[in-house]
């Protein structure tokens, strides 16, 4: 049982509560707006009659409890019970069968005091200990929850369902949620937060409903509103990048070189080629050309303001799907949705660019080094791009026929290339290869259709392309367009490998669904063939953690996922609400669509059961070391955690950043001397910690910022208040709103990073006289000319774009708007 400080403390302010009374509540309506079921919920306050709708409506039970200081409320249709004080779950049962003791946390356990070693060599499931009532209750699987269908929104279900059994992704909402901060909305990593705990609690119902999650997602992208299906990749691509852009942190300086020394490939400002067009994309039945509307079946690389809705490329690798750069920081306002300007005047310098990360680019990111070379001067062009998962296409007959070909007749490549796909492998795999063939062969043809491996669809994705006649490659060497060749290869792996396998093709006039079963290996998924020698990953074989399959037509069907439950290691399948233990050959048979592999971990289990064992043998006169608890929570869910990352809590200046140090205790954990120095023996990084303090260097500086700030825009106000008074300025100065919006988030404190020059570029033109000119129609706005000095002593830039005109001028309504705008978007700060 959990300790009595784990007890919700509101528990006493609920009256008589009886079942019959709750279901004659839920068929009742929203006392404050009047909308029905299902998302109901009745507040649990003595004497306190009021029903609210949840946050698929407006949430009125919310801003009733707010207003009424009413803690307890219960929802209407699954009847679980939240206290808004505790901010947690709470369970009426239990008061009843054991009071006083309750439940322990059922989210964070920020509240209660630092543990002195809290490593547990147990599955992702055993996370609540104070709950546990025996060992065999431990055993016991969980995860094992359905999802209840909204209407066509078994594409989400899916998908949901597949991210949940990633254990690295649901350890850290389960473990680490007092990381779960954000003030980004819709906060959607707080609705996976709450449904993730609810999906995996002890005490879990046969379904949820995930409403919360759908009805952020809608806002998100406004292709997933209405009731029609829609693609799970695209789905989780937009999910992903959510989440990451809710969960991102800048990388510190002393973090960055860390993992730069590890890994020099891991910049996500890589550059991107244009115009490298694959012909292997005309090659393949389901790598086709750009007609195919597929979502991502073209090149899906990251730019600085993806939408989640599918974008066609052609830049970067062509057979390569990824998700916004995770170094470029997209800003998204209330008020305006603006990327930063590409490009600066000349001579201005450059913001600094800031590298982010997030656990989902931990878990998911790989890289890809892509080369061209030129067949003429023998030149070699690389790039490097970081992707989230790979689209493979699906080989038919006679592309089988080339790939095996090229594979078992050892093809001779041109010296320097790298198109040695499958030569790596040797005899061994040849004679593997041929016996599982010939094994399924014993299986009818008609069941099986043509006999493709997840291997073949990996060898045509990295099969070497020719870029000639209309495709061929602009050598920058030879300054003239030639014949070339272009390979990739894997930089680094990630610790989750997502496939997406291209089984759908859209024409103008039809669309069309390639069902060719693909075999997949359930264990020991091995990617040695098709890494680059630079690679720096020492786990190259993967296991099968869940599978994502569509049934029907490129018009209609039903996606389901097929998951491995980490617990007791059995496959189960999840179709919306209904959850079904499968054997393992019911899996191998299905008709993959995405496929999460995870690196394999027997070595990394080893290790944490060694430390799990130092921590015990620990002695009261060692003393303790502080380490990040999101590092500690890769330890014991990646098999290659990589080098200790304490800067995560960490300034530059080695002390705790103020706007940390009230929630420090959901940031670190506190280990033993011994397991320290194991740790940091075993993986190195760091730094040692064994006593936290409030930096004072990053207090004067923040308070300086602040200063800075109070000073700039109460400045502006007063010059721009001046200039709206003036009826006739003699001379009116234009400066680019793009620029000023980057400036007002700045001393509104929505970004931290001050704009940099004033980038007058976008919206002048010079003519010929070398005199600069507004240019027509572009988005500026009016100053005067006192303002214009004051911005530009601050941060120079320009150029300078001044307009003299008449009184019966200054009547214009572009020039209007123009002043208005400023006026409306200053107003407010």
């Amino acid at each position: 049982m959990g300790d009595t400080r784990d007890l919700c403390p509101h528990l006493d302010s609920i009256g008589e509560v009886t079942k019959e009374d709750l279901l004659f509540k839920s068929k009742g309506v929203c006392q404050s707006c009047g909308v029905s079921g299902p998302n109901l919920w009745a507040c649990l306050q003595v004497s306190c009659p009021y029903v609210g709708c949840g946050e698929s409506f407006a949430d009125h039970s919310t801003i009733h409890a707010q207003a009424k200081k009413h803690n307890l409320t219960v929802n209407l249709n699954t009847f679980r019970v939240w206290c808004y004080a505790c901010e947690k779950e709470v369970f009426l049962e239990q008061r009843l069968a054991a009071h006083p003791a309750g439940p322990s946390p059922r989210f964070s356990e920020q509240d209660a005091p630092l543990p002195s070693h809290p490593l547990k060599a147990v599955p992702i499931a055993v996370a609540d200990e104070g709950e546990s009532e025996s060992e065999d209750d431990d055993l016991k699987p969980r995860g094992l929850t359905g999802m209840k269908n909204l209407g066509n929104s078994c594409y989400m279900n899916a998908a949901l369902q597949a991210l949940s059994n990633c254990p690295p992704l649901t350890q850290f909402f389960l473990e680490c949620g007092g990381l779960v901060r954000t003030d980004k909305k819709p906060a959607l990593c707080k609705s996976y937060q709450k449904l993730v705990s609810e999906v995996w609690h002890r005490r879990r119902p046969s379904y949820v409903v995930p409403t919360s999650l759908s009805h952020g997602i809608k806002l998100v992208n406004p292709m997933f509103r209405g009731y029609a299906q829609q693609d799970t990749q695209e789905f989780l691509r937009c999910l992903m990048d959510q989440l990451h852009e809710e969960l991102k942190e800048p990388v510190v300086a002393a973090a960055a070189a860390l993992v730069e020394a590890r890994d020099s490939d891991s910049s996500d400002t890589d550059e991107k080629r244009e115009g490298d067009r694959s012909p292997s994309e005309d090659e393949f039945l389901s790598c086709d050309s750009s007609s195919d509307r597929e979502p991502d079946n073209e090149a899906h690389m990251r730019s600085a303001s993806r939408p989640c809705s599918p974008v066609h490329h052609h830049e970067g690798h062509s057979k390569l799907a990824g998700s916004p750069p995770r170094a470029s920081p997209v800003r998204m306002g209330p008020s305006y949705v603006l990327k930063k300007a590409q490009v600066l005047s000349a001579g201005s310098r450059r913001r600094k660019e800031q590298r982010y990360r997030s656990v989902i680019s931990d878990i998911f990111d790989g890289s890809i080094l892509s080369l061209v070379q030129c067949l003429t001067c023998d030149r070699v062009s690389t790039t490097v791009e970081t992707f989230q998962d790979l689209s493979l296409p699906i080989p038919g007959k006679e592309d089988l026929a080339k790939l095996h070909s090229a594979i078992y007749q050892n093809a001779p490549a041109k010296p320097g290339a790298c198109g040695d796909s499958y030569t790596a492998q040797g005899w061994l795999a040849f004679i593997v290869e041929y016996i599982r063939r010939f094994v399924v062969s014993c299986t009818p043809s008609w069941f099986w259709g043509p006999v493709v491996t997840l291997e073949d669809c990996l060898a045509a994705f990295f099969a070497a392309d020719e870029l000639k006649g209309d495709n061929m490659y602009s050598c920058e060497r030879c300054k003239k367009l030639r014949n070339g060749v272009k390979y990739c290869k894997v930089l680094r792996l990630p610790e989750i490998l997502c496939i997406h396998l291209k089984r759908f093709r859209h024409e103008v006039m039809y669309s069309f669904k390639i069902s060719s079963h693909v075999s997949f290996p359930l264990e020991g998924l091995d990617l040695r063939p098709f890494l680059a020698k630079e690679c720096t990953s020492q786990i190259t074989t993967y296991d099968l953690l869940s599978v994502i399959c569509h049934h029907g037509t490129a018009g209609s069907g039903h996606y389901v996922a097929y998951c491995q439950n980490v617990i007791n290691g059995q496959w189960y399948e999840f179709d919306d609400q209904y959850v079904t233990e499968v054997h393992e050959t019911a899996v191998q048979t299905a008709e993959a669509y995405v496929l999460f592999y995870r690196k394999s971990s027997e070595e990394a289990v080893r290790e944490r059961q060694q430390v799990v064992s130092l921590a015990a043998m620990q002695e009261p006169s060692l003393l303790r070391f502080y380490v990040s608890r999101e590092w500690l929570n890769k330890f014991n869910t990646f098999a290659e955690p990589g080098p200790i990352t304490n800067h995560t809590f960490l300034c530059s200046h080695g002390g705790i950043p103020p706007h940390k140090y009230h929630y420090i205790d959901d940031l670190v954990v506190i280990l033993p001397q011994n397991v320290w120095e194991h740790l940091y023996g075993r993986f190195g990084g760091g730094p040692a910690v064994n006593h936290l303090y409030v930096c004072s260097v990053c207090q004067v500086e923040i308070e300086a910022l602040a200063k800075r700030r109070r000073v700039e825009i109460d400045t502006f106000i007063k010059l721009n208040k001046a200039f709206q008074a003036e009826e006739c300025p003699g001379v009116i100065y234009c400066i680019s709103m793009q620029w000023f919006r980057e400036w007002e988030a700045f001393v509104k404190g929505k970004d931290n990073e001050p704009p940099g020059p004033i980038d007058n570029s976008r919206i002048a033109q010079v003519k010929g006289s070398g005199h600069v000119q507004l240019k027509q129609g572009a988005d500026y706005g009016q100053i005067s000319e006192e303002t214009w000095v004051y911005l530009n002593h601050l941060y120079g830039g320009g150029p300078e774009i001044a307009i003299r005109q008449s009184v019966a001028q200054l009547q214009d309504p572009e020039s209007l708007h123009g002043e208005q705008k400023i006026e409306a978007e200053t107003r407010a700060v």
